[in-house]
C-alpha cells in the first residue's frame, strides 16, 4: 500500500464523519463510501446468457451456445470484436447514471468501472489501451468533465489496461441523434471523430478498449471503432456501464450515450 493509499485510509474515519456514507440512489446508510445498498444492488440487472458472443444481445434460444453469435450480427458484422457491458439498462442504473452524468457526482466512477471491470476479460498479449469515447470541447466545457474519461482513468486502476486518454478527438459539434435513421447517424458523425495525430503510434496494433458509460444505438461508438481500426488498432472491444437491450423495460431504444434527460442537448454524443 502507497503513502497515498495510507493517507486515504488514515482521513476516512474523518470524510465518514462529515459525509456519513449513503446509497447514492436511495440514501439508506452504508458501512463504508463507495457502494449501493442491498435493496439498490438488486435492482441492477447483469447482462445474463445466452446472449450473442458479439453484441451481447439475448438469444432467443436456450440451446444458443457461448460462441454463437445473433442473426443481426451475422447478417451485418460490426466493426467492433465484442461488447462489455456492467449493466442492462433499466431504472436503477439510468439514476446512476444520472447522478455521474449530468448530477455531477464523479465519485461514482469508482463504482461504476468495477462493475464493469468485473465483466472484462483478460485480452491476450500486451495490455490493452484503455481509450475513452471523446466530447467535443464545448461539451466538454459546458460538463466539466468527460464522463467515459473518468471511467477509463478507474478501470486503468484496475488493471483493465493502459490508459491514453485523449486518443480520439471530437473535430465537429454532431446534433442529437434521436430519431435519426442509421444513414442519417452516418451522415451526422461523418469526419465527427478521429485518431489524435500524437497518438497513432499509441493506438498501431494495440487491441483497443472503447469506454463509455450508456451504449444504445451504436452509431457514436461505430465512429470510434472505424476511426481507431484506420488507425492500425489490431481490435476494438466495448466496454460501458449500461447496455440499452430491446425489451429491457425502457421502451425505445434511445441515442447512445444518452439518458432521457438529455436526449435533446445539442452536440449529444
Amino acid at each position: 500500500m502507497g503513502w497515498g493509499s495510507h493517507l486515504a485510509e488514515g482521513l476516512r474515519p474523518v470524510v465518514d464523519l462529515v459525509y456519513p456514507p449513503r446509497c447514492p440512489l436511495c440514501g439508506s446508510a452504508l458501512a463504508t463510501q463507495g457502494g449501493l445498498c442491498p435493496d439498490c444492488w438488486s435492482e441492477l440487472e447483469v447482462p445474463g446468457d445466452p446472449s450473442c458472443s458479439t453484441c451481447q444481445r439475448p438469444m432467443g434460444s436456450a440451446q444458443a451456445m457461448k460462441a454463437d453469435q445473433c442473426y443481426a450480427c451475422l447478417a451485418d458484422p460490426p466493426e467492433h470484436s465484442g461488447i462489455v457491458a456492467a449493466t442492462v439498462y433499466n431504472d436503477a442504473s439510468r439514476r446512476l447514471i444520472l447522478n455521474f452524468k449530468h448530477g455531477g457526482r464523479i465519485a461514482l466512477a469508482p463504482l461504476l468501472a468495477r462493475l464493469i471491470a468485473a465483466r472484462i476479460d483478460e485480452l491476450s498479449g500486451e495490455p490493452a489501451l484503455l481509450v475513452p469515447v471523446p466530447l467535443h470541447r464545448w461539451r466538454l466545457w459546458q460538463r466539466g468533465y468527460n464522463q467515459a474519461a473518468l471511467l477509463a482513468r478507474e478501470l486503468a486502476k484496475t488493471g483493465k489496461g493502459e490508459l491514453e486518454v485523449d486518443a480520439l478527438v471530437r473535430r465537429k459539434r454532431t446534433p442529437s441523434l434521436g430519431g435519426l435513421g442509421r444513414e442519417e447517424r452516418e451522415r451526422a458523425l461523418a469526419g465527427a471523430i478521429e485518431v489524435r495525430a500524437r497518438s497513432v503510434a499509441r493506438v498501431a496494433k494495440r487491441d483497443i478498449i472503447l469506454v463509455d458509460d450508456v451504449l444504445t444505438s451504436g452509431a457514436t461508438s461505430s465512429a470510434c471503432t472505424v476511426a481507431l481500426l484506420n488507425a492500425g488498432a489490431k481490435s476494438v472491444h466495448i466496454a460501458c456501464f449500461a447496455r440499452v437491450i430491446d425489451g429491457s423495460g425502457m421502451g425505445k431504444a434511445r441515442p447512445e450515450t444518452e439518458t432521457p434527460e438529455a436526449i435533446t442537448a445539442p452536440g449529444a454524443t
